[in-house]
């Protein structure tokens, strides 16, 4: 489960601070092939060890009449948001923008950054922050699915009103230490310190060691994949087959760290 999620998240999410915090999250993203070759194998990956103290999950709430429907709703309006998109082109032409194009990544975040202001004030779920796809054999992008977003602040009862927690399950990155200058390397590997896979945790911890610390990175975020019909792909949390991995994200407005 979270394992497998290691390989796909190396890529993407340790360069994601690239426009927030500067220097060290660039050194990841310089990085990020390396540690996904470290951690290829699944027995010495960190897995939920390593990564459990920096992922911020909403706990999934009991169905309450309704909440099936309103969930179903927004997928509706999902899949019709993306319809016109199919041609990655077209997403390009009309004012989408990939993040990372030049990261390997099981999922391209091809964002609109002023739907993303948006959603800080308001949900429209014709209106997703990012559509999402994956890589082809022949250089282009398949549609696969998309991304809400909320400000960092939000609480999870405004979460609930957009879309249902007990049927979908929005989350954070937190406990983010950045490394101090001159141990970059203690980003990567098993025995990693700093960072979202690192074994620091707290501000105490993250000071003792001379970094600096921010309790969230970016702010709420949910995936959406329309085209299933299996209704626990739905609304994937964990990696699975299909290559849905909603640990990788983009830096959206207003996900900045805090």
């Amino acid at each position: 489960m979270l394992r497998k999620v290691v390989l796909r998240y190396s890529n993407l999410i340790l360069c994601l601070g690239i426009t927030f915090l500067g220097a060290a999250a660039l050194a990841q993203a310089e990085q990020s092939q390396q540690l996904g070759q470290q951690t290829a194998s699944a027995d010495t990956m960190p897995g939920m060890a390593g990564m459990g103290g920096h992922m911020y999950l909403t706990a999934l709430q009991p169905l309450k009449p309704g909440d099936q429907q309103k969930a179903d709703a927004v997928v509706a309006a999902a899949k019709e948001a993306m319809a016109p998109y199919q041609d990655y082109k077209k997403a390009l032409a009309e004012g989408y923008e990939i993040f990372l194009p030049d990261v390997p990544q099981a999922q391209y975040h091809f964002t609109r950054y002023d739907y993303g202001r948006e959603a800080w004030s308001h949900f429209d779920a014709s209106k997703p922050t990012s559509l999402l796809y994956t890589k082809t054999a022949d250089g282009g992008y398949k549609l696969v699915g998309a991304m809400y977003t909320d400000r960092v602040s939000a609480p999870e009862s405004e979460l609930n009103e957009r879309i249902p927690l007990s049927v979908a399950r929005w989350h954070q990155h937190i406990n983010f230490c950045k490394a101090p200058a001159g141990r970059k390397a203690e980003y990567f590997g098993s025995d990693a310190k700093f960072g979202l896979m690192g074994s620091i945790t707290t501000k105490e911890a993250c000071e003792a060691a001379g970094g600096e610390f921010r309790p969230h990175l970016f702010g709420w975020m949910v995936h959406v994949y329309p085209y299933e019909t299996d209704p626990k792909k739905i609304w994937s949390v964990d990696d699975d087959d299909q290559g849905h991995d909603n640990m990788d994200h983009s830096a959206m407005p207003g996900m900045k760290a805090n």
